[in-house]
């Protein structure tokens, strides 16, 4: 079995996969909370406390642990004094916080 793994190489195959999408889903909402928190320059606490949950919510949704609900979505938006722009496609999704209008 060749060591596809060792040069951060994804073969197409599993590019296509259901579980790797997911996993690219949640890599992205974790990023935008973790951009848009780092902007505003509040801790993974702070936030934790404006959205109503805990630290270790936060910190598990920034590194890509877990899938947000949309009830989260909607308390993180509002703590984070912006809008969840969010484009999803059969392949992959791509999320942004940005000042609320």
């Amino acid at each position: 079995m060749k060591g596809y793994h060792t040069k951060w190489a994804v073969p197409d195959e599993h590019r296509e996969s259901a579980e790797y999408i997911e996993a690219g889903t949640r890599i992205a909402l974790g990023q935008a909370v973790y951009d848009r928190r780092t902007v505003l320059g509040i801790s993974q606490a702070e936030l934790a406390a404006r959205a109503g949950t805990t630290q270790t919510v936060i910190s598990r949704l920034e590194g890509g642990a877990v899938t947000p609900t949309l009830p989260l979505l909607h308390r993180l938006a509002s703590a984070l004094q912006g809008e969840l722009d969010l484009q999803i496609t059969g392949t992959g999704m791509h999320a942004e916080f940005r000042l609320a209008s």
